[in-house]
């Protein structure tokens, strides 16, 4: 990259989807855009909802003009109804990426936990708190679906600007220094759940 990429990440859902914009300089550095999460309403009928969704989502379009778009990728769930709604959502974030232009991608929730933390079974505390680090914010991400969209976003990032090099260089400072630090404490590479405050 010769200048800062912008990505708009995208959690979906049915009741509620998490927005997420970053800008991502070349040295991998990034930088909080906007968060959010776009709601809409159980007891509405689904097409209402879809709609719901789309408005929401072309708003972040419009107003941040994001470079990419990478949305979390749906897997089976034990929950049918679940997955579905979390499917539909996500083919409306790609579908308006399509629309406006703009490159999309699909990341799995292993990926994303591997791109933010090192590891791929990584919790959501985890992902949050490293999110906030990477972000340089004071306090986690909330609510979870909007920290979800903005590791996504990170996610992309990374991946996208790190896809033929090593682990070391393809992780960040904060990410080798926590997984090092973590590593000296355990047998295996977790990274740590606690003692880690957020904030620059």
């Amino acid at each position: 990259m010769s200048r800062s990429l912008r990505v708009l990440g995208i959690d979906p859902g049915l009741t509620r989807c998490g927005v997420g914009v970053v800008d991502v300089s070349p040295n991998r550095t990034a930088s909080l855009v906007h968060v959010g999460v776009v709601r809409s309403l159980t007891t509405d009928p689904i097409e209402k909802r879809l709609a719901a969704i789309a408005a929401g989502i072309r708003l972040v379009l419009a107003e941040h003009d994001p470079g990419v778009v990478a949305v979390e990728r749906v897997f089976a769930q034990n929950n049918r109804h679940s997955v579905m709604g979390t499917a539909q959502a996500s083919g409306i974030a790609l579908l308006l990426a399509a629309e406006h232009g703009i490159p999309a991608a699909t990341h799995t929730p292993s990926e994303v936990k591997a791109a933010i933390t090192g590891y791929g079974a990584a919790d959501k505390l985890q992902v949050q708190t490293m999110v906030a680090r990477v972000l340089r914010l004071e306090s986690l991400p909330q609510p979870a679906d909007a920290a979800d969209a903005l590791a996504i976003a990170l996610c992309h990032a990374w991946r996208g600007g790190a896809a033929s090099a090593s682990e070391q260089t393809a992780l960040t400072p904060a990410q080798r220094a926590w997984r090092d630090a973590e590593k000296r404490r355990t047998p295996h590479p977790r990274v740590a759940r606690t003692n880690v405050r957020t904030g620059a």
